[in-house]
């Protein structure tokens, strides 16, 4: 982080900075880059892109804060947005501001520990609300119309995550072939319609300190676009799974045995949202499919240089493990 370019941005937008800017990364790696900044007075967070292994859809700078500007203001609780660097003029790659929300984050099962089974269940609970808002979002009432194509979004995912698995594949499994032709024939005949977040489990939300049933904002938005709602609730369950933790490379929070169930989460949905759970099997196999697919692409990328790690090498066992009970998810839930 060069701190004097981003200063000299911050100044350049009319954002007031009293006395030294001091900035500290606070996470990386597959994800974009993330820094707390702060002044004698105010904290902000600026977000970047790795500097290794871009994928541009997976980095989209723009999507991010194109769809929490837009939220302001709405049911869903996101950060304050101060600033955006699309070109990269500041620092060599396009960079977000906003400001700093203070609260916790529970990513792993240690963070998890100091929450009670009361603190998980209204946490959990309040994420489900929060996720069904998101979903009653009016696009065109907040200008994000144009955000994506809601119109054949399903087809396409499906269509997508087969492209990407031939590209990051490391070896050949059956199952995915045999997996993609069959949801290739389960589409759903009809599909809604929403803005979606594309990764949502509790460690992409912050949670009030003192009050973990109350999310103060939902961060990680840059998978967001328009597209079928069930694609969200049905990732966010099969998250849940213990296999995920191999993708992670850690034990994560969300895969936890103090959490509930995925079908204990989708029917909390289905009951607060209003929404019916049609077509269920397709969207958990579909989940399943996403999820191995990236799991593969994570040891594609660490035999190739751009990842390291044993945790990396180790992501694509989980592959086998997704595109099994992928195909499990449509047996069980045939039309």
């Amino acid at each position: 982080m060069d701190i004097g370019a981003l200063e000299k941005f911050l100044r350049a937008q009319d954002v007031e900075v009293n006395g030294e800017l001091r900035v500290e990364l606070i996470s990386g790696g597959r994800s974009n880059l993330t820094f707390i900044a702060a002044d004698d007075v105010a904290r902000w967070v600026v977000r970047r892109p790795p500097v290794a292994g871009l994928t541009p859809s997976a980095h989209d700078m723009a999507r991010e804060y194109t769809v929490t500007s837009a939220l302001q203001g709405s049911a869903v609780p996101v950060a304050k947005t101060i600033a955006f660097d699309a070109t990269g003029s500041a620092l060599g790659a396009p960079m977000t501001v906003v400001e700093f929300v203070d609260g916790a984050v529970i990513r792993d099962q240690d963070d998890l520990a100091a929450l009670s089974d009361a603190h998980i269940a209204a946490s959990t609970s309040e994420l489900v609300r929060v996720l069904a808002e998101l979903h009653a979002v009016d696009p065109v009432a907040v200008g994000l119309e144009e955000f994506g194509r809601a119109e054949g979004f399903v087809a396409r995912q499906v269509k997508l995550w087969a492209s990407q698995w031939d590209r990051v594949k490391t070896r050949e499994l059956a199952d995915v072939a045999t997996l993609h032709a069959a949801l290739s024939e389960a589409l759903p005949r009809q599909s809604a319609a929403s803005i979606v977040h594309g990764d949502f489990r509790i460690d992409n939300t912050i949670l009030d300190a003192t009050d973990p049933g109350r999310v103060r904002a939902v961060v990680d938005w840059e998978m967001s676009t328009l597209g079928d709602p069930l694609t969200d609730v049905a990732l966010m369950c099969v998250y849940r799974s213990p296999t995920f933790d191999l993708v992670l490379g850690s034990s994560a929070a969300w895969t936890s045995d103090r959490m509930p169930s995925a079908d204990t989460l989708a029917q909390s949905y289905a009951q607060t949202s209003g929404r019916d759970l049609d077509d269920w099997g397709f969207y958990l196999a579909l989940a399943n499919f996403k999820l191995g697919v990236i799991g593969e692409g994570i040891t594609h990328r660490a035999r190739h240089g751009s990842d390291a790690g044993a945790a990396a090498e180790r992501a694509a066992e989980a592959t086998p493990e997704f595109m099994a009970a992928g195909l499990r998810a449509l047996k069980g839930h045939q039309r």
